[in-house]
């Protein structure tokens, strides 16, 4: 028997039965507890147009699953000092998906797989991390959900990503946020393991035994945030971040947006990605008028090498990582057009899409070191490469009623390349109800 399972069971059937109740913000230990449980079904499939696919060469990945999702948060004790715990439960239930549809190689991993490569019918997480809060500064130890520009947890499939060790956020400063940590495994989104190696995207299992993080996010008015960042992968890369966004009202229902992201990423210690020297940029802009707004985006890697990190993560704050592609190869500029629409003018409240279209040109591994380069079937490695993706999508969130809060989201992505990646059409299907138990 699963204990874990029995465990998580236990919880899901002992906080079901409380009813929703709202919490007031309480700050001693018992007073500030909160439960919240989210329900998320996913659906997920991914047609490869040049017939790369799942082991069994059927072109294309499908996988269906559950999850039940309990987050438990404590307040902090009295005291100069207060300390406090949080925890979780998940678990994730494949609902339809088999070997023929999935399984290692198919990409689409909202699963764990057997021996044999074929999905799991369940798997599940436990976790937990320790608290202090001094002033306005709460360091933690354990599992952590970090969000910074260059670690920053994923949550992009059925379960969340997670990272264990130390982490700090201060906002003691009065217009700053300043984060820290150091971090010893990450668990992937679709295993029980909480104490996974490292991997990055691009490379991935790394022998590394930590990643740390600094930095900080400072307004520097209402409509202006700046961001510095910086992070080791020990023996991998030392990675910089620098950023900015802005908004400026220019009239009634009319504001202009725009942002700047740059990274350096350098090899490190014992350069198990190889020698690298990489810095890549983006930029955007755009304007909103009504429930109508219109965004333009630029974006160019000046390295020699894929801009890489950490895998399933979020850790990249470029305006061309979309639902699919990254736009970050060697040499490679991109850029996008996007258009998102806000229906509740129109009488749809909790209504919005969004499109976009993105294309990227000159991509060149010409110079790229043994781990990133990318050969034809001569062994020469690919030039002049390009690609394009064009996303769809569909958000709907219930705004009043007993399933206040229930969303339904649809995404679709196509996109085409050269040699140097896939071809690929896919659709996800993601409804998610969260409850607030206590």
């Amino acid at each position: 028997m699963n204990v874990r399972k029995v465990l998580f069971s236990a919880f899901v059937l002992g906080v079901g039965s409380g009813g929703a109740v709202g919490a007031e913000q309480a700050t001693g230990f018992v007073e500030g507890i909160s439960l919240d449980v989210t329900n998320r079904n996913f659906y997920f499939n991914r047609d490869f147009r040049n017939g790369q696919s799942s082991p069994t060469g059927n072109g294309y990945s499908e996988e269906w699953a559950h999850a039940i999702i309990g987050e438990f948060r404590s307040g902090f004790t009295d005291g100069a000092v207060g300390f406090g715990v949080d925890a979780f439960a998940m678990l994730g239930l494949k609902l339809d998906s088999g070997g023929g549809r999935s399984g290692a190689g198919g990409s689409v991993d909202l699963l764990p797989y057997d021996s044999a490569g074929r999905p799991e019918s369940s798997y599940s997480k436990v976790g937990g991390a320790l608290k202090a809060r001094l002033q306005d500064t709460e360091v933690k130890i354990g599992d952590i959900f970090p969000q910074t520009p260059v670690v920053y947890y994923g949550d992009y499939r059925l379960l969340p990503q997670s990272f264990r060790g130390l982490s700090l956020v201060s906002t003691d400063i009065d217009k700053l946020t300043v984060q820290a940590g150091r971090l010893h495994s990450m668990s992937q989104p679709n295993t029980s393991s909480m104490r996974d190696d490292f991997a990055t995207f691009y490379a991935g299992p790394v022998d590394s035994p930590w990643v740390a993080y600094f930095g900080g996010d400072y307004d520097l008015s209402r409509n202006i945030n700046v961001s510095l960042y910086t992070s080791r992968l020990k023996d991998a890369w030392n990675q910089h971040y620098a950023g900015t966004s802005f908004n400026y009202p220019l009239a009634n229902n009319i504001t202009l947006t725009g942002g700047l992201n740059y990274y350096k990423a350098v090899d490190e210690g014992r350069k198990l990605l190889g020698r690298f020297d990489n810095d890549i940029y983006s930029g955007n802009a755009g304007v909103q008028f009504g429930p109508h707004t219109v965004t333009v985006a630029l974006q160019r890697n000046s390295g020699d090498d894929d801009f890489d990190y950490l895998r399933q993560s979020g850790s990249i704050y470029l305006d061309n990582s979309i639902q699919y592609s990254d736009f970050n190869s060697p040499k490679e500029n991109s850029r996008q057009i996007r258009y998102n629409l806000d229906l509740a003018t129109f009488g749809w409240p909790g209504l919005s899409l969004m499109t976009r279209y993105a294309q990227g040109r000159d991509a060149n591994y010409s110079g790229a070191n043994e781990v990133y380069v990318r050969r034809d079937e001569a062994g020469t490695p690919l030039t002049n490469q390009k690609r394009w993706e064009r996303n769809v999508e569909a958000t709907y969130v219930l705004q009043s009623g007993g399933m206040k809060g229930l969303t339904f989201r649809l995404r679709q992505a196509t996109t085409r390349a050269t040699e140097f990646e896939s071809d690929l059409d896919e659709v996800r299907l993601i409804v998610e109800y969260p409850l607030e138990v206590l």
